[in-house]
């Protein structure tokens, strides 16, 4: 039962985003056993040349996995950007959409990069329907990760838990080279969540991988924290009454 649950801290933290000198420092840090970025990520970091960004950080990211995603709407594009990324290095995933931008699924993309030895991060899953047609592609292949968006399904007023419990069962009856990952965290609690859910892997912003910091902390010690930076803030504004 989930009530007795207690937490192991089993569950790998992933590192997500695309700051060159963010993923440096959380490749050296020992808590962190894997990272991912994505092309909206890489926009936002200023990155202008895929492949030399990625093929950088690859010097120094060398062993802990890595996912770098396509990013072609052509299936076909999709597949040769694929088999392209898998030759910059043995740590590292690509990363294919369940779907292209116009509704098109990768199934069979999918099913067959996976059985020509790609190491593949499925992304973007936010349905159980995905989640069994992603699992049933990579059936037999390379060592892969289903991606679900557990932080998306929450935005839209759902409780992920469900989803992600099933999908975890779905995966480790499928293949055991198949690791389930709750994606777009939100918070520090998402980690419990996902280690609750079964997860193998969960995706953590460097922003709240700081806030890990203060895991378990004596909640009396937040609220005085918390009351400290409103009397710092507000002698700082100089507030009168």
């Amino acid at each position: 039962m989930l009530s007795d649950f207690q937490f192991q801290n089993k569950v790998k933290i992933y590192s997500d985003g695309a700051d060159k000198a963010s993923m440096l420092e959380m490749n050296s840090n020992p808590a962190i056993t894997g990272l991912t970025t994505n092309p909206s990520l890489m926009k936002k970091a200023g990155v202008s040349d895929y492949r030399s960004f990625c093929l950088d950080i690859l010097k120094t990211i060398q062993k802990k996995p890595v996912s770098f995603e396509v990013f072609s709407d052509d299936l076909s594009e999709m597949k040769r950007q694929g088999m392209d990324i898998k030759t910059w290095g043995p740590n590292v995933y690509v990363k294919i959409p369940v779907l292209n931008s116009e509704g098109k699924v990768t199934y069979d993309l999918i099913n067959e990069l996976s059985h020509s030895g790609v190491k593949l991060n499925v992304t973007a899953i936010l349905t159980m329907d995905q989640v069994l047609k992603t699992a049933e592609a990579l059936k037999g292949g390379a060592s892969s990760i289903v991606s679900v968006f557990a932080g998306r399904i929450a935005d839209t007023g759902r409780d992920p838990m469900p989803t992600m419990i099933a999908a975890s069962e779905i995966c480790r009856a499928t293949d055991p080279n198949m690791e389930l990952l709750w994606a777009s965290t939100r918070e520090v609690y998402n980690i419990v969540q996902a280690e609750q859910a079964g997860c193998h892997i969960i995706t953590v912003p460097p922003d709240i991988i700081k806030k890990m910091s203060g895991f378990n902390k004596n909640l009396l010690e937040v609220s005085l924290d918390t009351v400290r930076t409103f009397k710092k803030d507000s002698d700082a504004a100089g507030f009168k009454l």
